[in-house]
């Protein structure tokens, strides 16, 4: 009897951690083909320096691709993760790209690529389920489109170091396009006037920084995340003063303004 409960435990030690390494491993579940597909189809459609490339490389369609670089999948194999910053890309990223069909999608990085001055496809909507977007620094240029509000389940989102033209929503809205969103970076996007964020209730962190914004620091700033907001960059503006009242965030840990020659007047005692 001892001897066979200790082979009933030996067995369940081993099943235990046969299923824990299994899901630490890799990707997690086994690629379906048809993610595969589309990752091969976006690949190939793509524009990169091979030469240079870590990730797009190494994709091989004889391998799964949830252990492809840059790849991460959910247990049924869904294509969850997409991190390919710093690939070279330079072209590809359009409307017609199988990228934007990958649906299941969460979390998309196109951080640090050369993509030509091209615009932010409209196709990025179909993304529905993406919480993480990472543009910055890729190439992108104009007006950021009316799609990319549609994604309603972005907790952050960076498009910084691009020439954009931002309007995150009108002035006369009383709804947030972006209701989960709590980080924002714009920082480098030469934007001229702030963006219209007062309705964004869950915000915690946001870079404006490095922007051509003029004139005063609006007091609906310091409400921003229902009075959460934990972090505030806006150094290396064009800014002159703080508009009354100030009402400034007890949550606020870091609020940096250097750098904004025209900035004068008493530091309110609610920052001190």
């Amino acid at each position: 009897m001892k001897i066979s409960l200790l082979l009933q435990l030996s067995f369940i030690t081993t099943l235990v951690v046969f299923l824990i390494s299994s899901n630490i491993s890799g990707g997690y579940g086994q690629c379906l083909g048809d993610q595969k597909a589309l990752l091969l189809r976006f690949k190939n459609s793509l524009t990169f320096d091979s030469s240079l490339s870590t990730k797009l490389v190494r994709w091989d369609q004889n391998t799964d691709c949830c252990q492809w670089p840059g790849v991460s999948c959910d247990q049924e194999g869904h294509v969850l993760v997409l991190e390919l910053d710093n690939e070279t890309i330079s072209g590809g990223v359009e409307n017609s790209s199988s990228l934007f069909d990958l649906k299941y999608l969460e979390k998309l990085n196109l951080a640090y690529n050369d993509l030509n001055s091209v615009q932010i496809p409209t196709d990025i909507y179909k993304l529905a389920n993406l919480t993480y977007l990472n543009l910055s620094d890729a190439g992108f240029v104009g007006q950021i489109p009316m799609e990319l509000s549609r994604l309603t389940k972005l907790v952050s989102l960076d498009l910084s170091y691009n020439n954009l033209r931002i309007d995150i929503h009108g002035s006369n809205s009383t709804s947030s396009p972006f209701p989960q969103l709590e980080v924002l970076k714009l920082v480098s996007c030469e934007l001229q006037n702030f963006p219209d964020l007062k309705n964004q209730s869950h915000m915690s962190e946001l870079d404006l920084s490095d922007n051509n914004i003029k004139g005063k620091i609006p007091s609906w700033i310091w409400s921003v995340g229902n009075g959460g907001l934990q972090y505030l960059n806006l150094s290396c503006n064009l800014l002159d003063s703080l508009e009354k009242p100030y009402n400034i965030s007890t949550t606020l840990r870091v609020i940096d303004l250097h750098s904004n020659n025209k900035l004068r007047g008493q530091i309110p005692t609610s920052i001190t």
